[in-house]
């Protein structure tokens, strides 16, 4: 059975990994018949929003890797306890929590890292040639990882530029649409980027778990 690792960042869309793109990610990997682990980092997210009234509770720390537990129902692990070799994939759900707690992009805007820890997971499945999928905001990372990655955001203009800027190569596509870079086999989707509703973000989700099983070797 081919086994997929998901990596997360916190729960909740505007400070972690958004709640309704993850749970997709999963049932979509569950129909098509593969096995997944979810990982998250070890460490305290940039900032904890109340997501009732939308603003900074100055006052709350959250952990990442805690925070993560909550859409994993407590299978998650530490992404420091990857053995690569167990693995056929990689699939990267968005929220604002790819830009905050596994990179900077919310913050350093082209000038980003990402997370030491963060980094060297993902590159682990970079320099393994494993496929991979990005959805949402999480493409921004791409080129922090790739060269000259090929990917989508969808059709924001500004973000789209931000990502060339870092040396990928951004194609705008509506968001039910993939896009693949068959070099880095990498797929990618807009998500909720664009998304008015959960449907939309199913059909797009879908056909990127669906590409990323296909490019497994």
């Amino acid at each position: 059975m081919k086994n997929i690792a998901v990596l997360l960042s916190g729960c909740g869309v505007f400070d972690g990994t958004e709640i309704h793109e993850s749970v997709l990610t999963l049932l979509a990997l569950a129909k098509a018949g593969v096995a997944y682990q979810c990982f998250a980092p070890d460490i305290e997210q940039l900032h904890v929003v109340n997501h009732l009234s939308g603003e900074v509770a100055s006052e709350e720390k959250r952990n990442v890797l805690v925070e993560s537990a909550r859409i994993a129902r407590g299978e998650v692990k530490n992404v420091t306890e990857l053995d690569v070799s167990a693995f056929d994939a990689l699939i990267v759900p968005g929220g604002f929590g790819a830009a905050k707690n596994l990179s900077n992009f919310a913050t350093n805007g082209t000038q980003c890292q990402l997370s030491p820890v963060v980094e060297t997971f993902v590159r682990e499945f970079a320099l393994a040639k494993k496929p991979v999928g990005y959805m949402c905001i999480a493409p921004m990372m791409l080129p922090r990882i790739y060269t000259n990655p090929v990917g989508t955001i969808g059709t924001d203009s500004e973000t789209g530029h931000a990502f060339n800027e870092m040396g990928g190569r951004h194609h705008a596509v509506s968001v039910e649409d993939i896009v693949v870079d068959e070099v880095n086999k990498v797929v990618t989707t807009p998500a909720y980027m664009l998304a008015t509703n959960i449907a939309q973000v199913h059909i797009g989700i879908e056909k990127l778990v669906n590409k990323v099983i296909e490019l497994i070797e």
